[in-house]
């Protein structure tokens, strides 16, 4: 399967994830569960190793010496606190008065919306990225990870996503993906995007897990995490 069939197949996943019957359930659907501890799996067993990597490629292209070796994990802490920020702003306003689903127009949804096309978009950038191993499993575990971030934006935004966010989250991970082909192997911005999805990454499963009233499936979320970390190591 060649490169761009992989970027087309994880613009699909927002446009069919509706389609599935796993979003919006309570109890949490256990395929959500499942599909957040590949995800996580992914990061520690492939991205994080690769987090010192980052550090060793911007530290050549001038990073001060007295922050060389944390600069990666600098960077994967504000991934993780950028989208911390954007997801207690997404709460604030769809507990705001007289909130509308329908205004595509609100400052809010587009910049919820516009943070994860940049997301996405590095996802189809990294597409290119050899250093990552095989482009398959990073697909799967994508894929699977954007079905947990749609359903997170179709609880936050309802028929606006529907409507119009999840073409945008498509069309930027065609767009990044493009990217890619004009900008490949530039270690620079691939030392920057490695560590901040990781941290994005985890912060966007754990949102999803953690709250009590999602009455998450532990298990699966186990059982997916342990069984493609077994994966990734064996292959």
């Amino acid at each position: 399967m060649a490169a761009p069939a992989f970027a087309i197949a994880l613009a699909l996943v927002h446009l069919v994830a509706g389609r599935l019957g796993v979003s919006g359930r309570i109890p949490r659907s256990r395929w959500l569960s499942l599909a957040g501890g590949v995800s996580v799996a992914y990061v520690f067993v492939h991205l994080l190793p690769e987090v010192g990597a980052a550090a060793a490629t911007l530290a050549a292209h001038g990073t001060p010496a007295a922050f060389a070796e944390q600069y990666g994990y600098l960077i994967a802490l504000l991934g993780f606190v950028t989208f911390y920020g954007l997801d207690r702003h997404a709460h604030r306003a769809s507990a705001a008065p007289g909130r509308d689903d329908d205004r595509a127009g609100s400052g809010s949804f587009w910049l919820h919306i516009t943070s994860f096309a940049a997301y996405n978009a590095i996802v189809g950038y990294l597409l290119w990225d050899r250093e990552l191993g095989s482009p398959a499993l990073f697909t799967v575990a994508m894929g699977l990870h954007f079905l947990v971030t749609d359903d997170g934006l179709r609880a936050h935004h309802g028929t606006t996503y529907h409507r119009r966010g999840r073409w945008v989250l498509s069309a930027a991970v065609i767009a990044g993906f493009g990217s890619g082909y004009v900008l490949e192997d530039t270690e620079l911005l691939i030392a920057v995007f490695v560590p901040f999805l990781s941290g994005g990454i985890i912060l966007n499963v754990i949102k999803e897990e953690l709250p009590s009233d999602r009455e998450s499936r532990f298990w699966a979320f186990a059982v997916g995490a342990a069984g493609y970390a077994a994966l990734l190591l064996l292959v």
